[in-house]
């Protein structure tokens, strides 16, 4: 069978067991039996666990016994979450902080037993290193009333704290824990960085979360804090804290009520295959392969996701189920290896071949299916699609478009594709696809009941046509006026010279009046020329208001328009 691929998958990166050390609140004597019957039964399924414990690994052992027995059918990754506490001070307690081990190394838990054992305490005198041994005796050094080893293991966890730079210096040493280890780190308040906020730690608390992989956090400001989408962009991220961090959360359960089950749904969802591997992949793009929500991010409706193909009635068919990613974008394969065939036979079952595809001739057909038509015999192909249900449809063609059927996606065929990207320039074909795109890209309600892109395309550019034209007219309007005012500019000379001309004329006239005045009639000659200056001065006047009320109407047209 096919692997489908990078799925969105529940995990539980912070889950404590029965027999955890500290606040074990589960009791019961079928207590695990009620635990992994919870974890079996939970809805969206978990499956990657982190089994959650302080400082020691006897719960994952005992997780991983269960699992070989045949309990946690849904969970196909386990591995352990060695939680620690630091000696860094947070609001209502110290920092914690989460080793999160691959178990790719079949000699992991070896291997992290010595990487704790190189955290040591120093108290009463002596050295405690992080075993199992020792956190007992540190119990009873520091409480001698304590007889009990259980009891002993309690109390020493509670004791032992774990110096951050300790811990920086042993993941500096170990190549071995710099490749199989993911350090997390507690975002909150009560015992995460959030809770370190005196000033003079506050470059602990960078350093602290700089150091670490993953922040334990479901808190939307802070994922968005560590995506580099509120005050730190991502550049910034990276200089100062190495980096976008992923931002999971668990149940972080310590009973029986609180399994599986965190505060308001916010379950962690890690897209990938289910393999430590993905954690680190979620590492490096934490935006695109974690999220913390009820339920996975979707890329598409459910009812337009084809989740598998089966071929039936086909014995040259190699593998005759083939489930698809809901992210599927390319078909990889050596040539010949029936990329095309499958990409056919998938167009097939969403009738998306056309007629004229179907009835073409089997020699110069580009398409497989008709190529094979004799070969195929009575094969069908069925999809079955991601929100349920199954359209099944012959390889031949026989039932291909059907008076009742209708495609259900768009096959852009390589032959197609080949057209658009010859050397022949833009095709029909390529405008035609894109102005579909463009169509159907706008709601049915915005398209105001046109039925093609031309029709659509009418619509949407008439009212700035209609602008176009109205400045197309008033530029031509502005050409006339200019060219009016040009013509005007050049007879300017000319006039001047008329107008010199006709001073002089006035004045041989005016000269040749006064010969004319009969003798005792000066009085009256003066008045008429008082009256005629006055009657031009008027008339010069009534010019100027003309001009003026000229220039108001052209400005009056220019507003309306």
């Amino acid at each position: 069978m096919i692997s489908r691929g990078s799925q969105w998958r529940r995990w539980e990166p912070h889950i404590h067991t029965p027999g955890t050390v500290l606040n074990d609140q589960f009791g019961g004597c079928d207590a695990w039996e009620t635990y992994l019957s919870t974890i079996e039964g939970l809805t969206p399924k978990i499956e990657a666990i982190a089994v959650t414990d302080y400082y020691v690994t006897e719960t994952y052992e005992k997780v991983l016994k269960h699992k070989a027995a045949g309990r946690l059918p849904n969970v196909q990754l386990i591995f352990p979450n060695v939680e620690l506490r630091l000696d860094v001070a947070a609001r209502s307690g110290f920092v914690n902080i989460h080793l999160l081990v691959s178990p790719e190394d079949a000699d992991h838990l070896v291997q992290l037993r010595r990487v704790l054992t190189r955290f040591q305490f120093q108290a009463h005198g002596d050295r405690f290193d992080c075993t199992r041994d020792d956190l007992i005796a540190l119990g009873k050094r520091a409480d001698p009333n304590i007889t009990d080893d259980r009891a002993a293991l309690q109390y020493g966890s509670t004791q032992f704290k774990v110096s951050f730079a300790q811990l920086r210096q042993v993941f500096l040493e170990s190549d071995w824990a710099k490749k199989n280890i993911l350090v997390a780190v507690v975002g909150g308040a009560g015992d995460g960085t959030s809770g370190v906020r005196q000033a003079a730690d506050a470059t602990m608390r960078q350093e602290i979360e700089k150091f670490a992989h993953i922040v334990f956090s479901s808190n939307p400001a802070q994922r968005e804090f560590w995506l580099g989408q509120r005050s730190f962009t991502i550049e910034a991220l990276r200089e100062r804290y190495n980096g976008c961090k992923p931002c999971l959360h668990g149940s972080d359960a310590h009973d029986l009520t609180t399994v599986g089950q965190p505060v308001d749904d916010r379950f962690s969802w890690i897209k990938g295959g289910l393999e430590f591997d993905a954690l680190r992949q979620a590492c490096i793009d934490p935006e695109r392969r974690s999220f913390v929500g009820s339920a996975s991010p979707r890329s598409a409706m459910p009812s337009q996701v084809i989740s598998h193909v089966s071929i039936a009635n086909a014995s040259w068919a190699q593998t005759p189920k083939i489930p698809l990613n809901p992210g599927l974008v390319a078909i990889i394969g050596a040539r010949g290896s029936g990329k095309t065939a499958l990409a056919d036979m998938i167009a097939a079952g969403c009738d998306a071949i056309s007629q004229e595809v179907w009835s073409a001739n089997e020699n110069g057909s580009p398409s497989f299916l008709v190529r094979a038509r004799q070969l195929i015999g009575d094969a069908a192909v069925t999809l079955t699609w991601e929100g349920g249900g199954a359209t099944t449809q012959a390889l031949d063609g026989r039932d291909a478009s059907g008076h009742l059927s209708f495609p259900r996606a768009r096959y852009l065929s390589q032959q197609f594709v080949e057209e658009l990207c010859s050397s022949s320039g833009v095709s029909d074909g390529l405008i035609e696809e894109i102005e579909r795109v463009i169509l159907e890209a706008h709601p049915l309600d915005e398209r105001e009941g046109a039925i093609d892109f031309a029709e659509f395309r009418e619509y949407r550019t008439s009212r700035f046509q209609q602008a176009r034209d109205r400045e197309a007219d008033s530029i031509s309007d502005l050409s006339e006026w200019i060219a009016i005012e040009l013509e005007k500019e050049s007879l300017v000379a000319t006039l001047t010279t008329q107008v010199a001309q006709k001073k002089i004329l006035i004045q041989n006239y005016n000269a040749d009046l006064a010969k004319h005045v009969v003798k005792g009639t000066e009085a009256q000659v003066k008045r008429h020329a008082e009256l005629s200056e006055a009657a031009q001065a008027l008339r010069s006047k009534i010019q100027a208001f003309t001009n003026q009320r000229r220039t108001f109407v052209i400005l009056k047209d220019e507003v309306a328009s």
